[in-house]
């Protein structure tokens, strides 16, 4: 059976001055990881490599993001990072400064399991 999806975050990040597409998408990974915890790893026999992360980032220019860079962020399980039209840009019409917005969702996935479990 393949890998099953066992935790999906959530984040959001930005940039308010410089218009720095990398820096928005740290930080939404960033602001997705800190709201969880996997104890799964120190309660059972699981090693965290076992763990494929899934990271989407959602940016208005895509091309701008070192996706490589970004999953060596994560600190547990074989990241690859997919990077999509996505997030906003907002433009203060007093300076016509743009803010970056990302968004970023990130999905952990474990080989099958069901047949390691018993219900006691």
């Amino acid at each position: 059976m393949s890998d099953q999806r066992f935790i999906i975050e959530m984040g959001i990040g930005n940039d308010l001055h410089g218009m720095d597409y990398q820096k928005a998408a740290r930080r939404a990974i960033e602001d997705a990881f800190r709201h969880s915890t996997l104890p799964i790893f120190q309660t059972t026999r699981l090693e965290h490599t076992e763990m494929r992360v899934q990271v989407t980032i959602g940016v208005q220019e895509p091309n701008q993001l070192d996706t490589g860079a970004l999953a060596d962020m994560l600190p547990r399980g074989r990241a690859a990072v997919l990077a999509v039209k996505g997030g906003q840009n907002v433009t203060n019409p007093e300076t016509g400064e743009t803010l970056v917005i990302a968004t970023a969702a990130i999905e952990a996935f474990l080989p099958y399991q069901g047949d390691k479990w018993r219900v006691g």
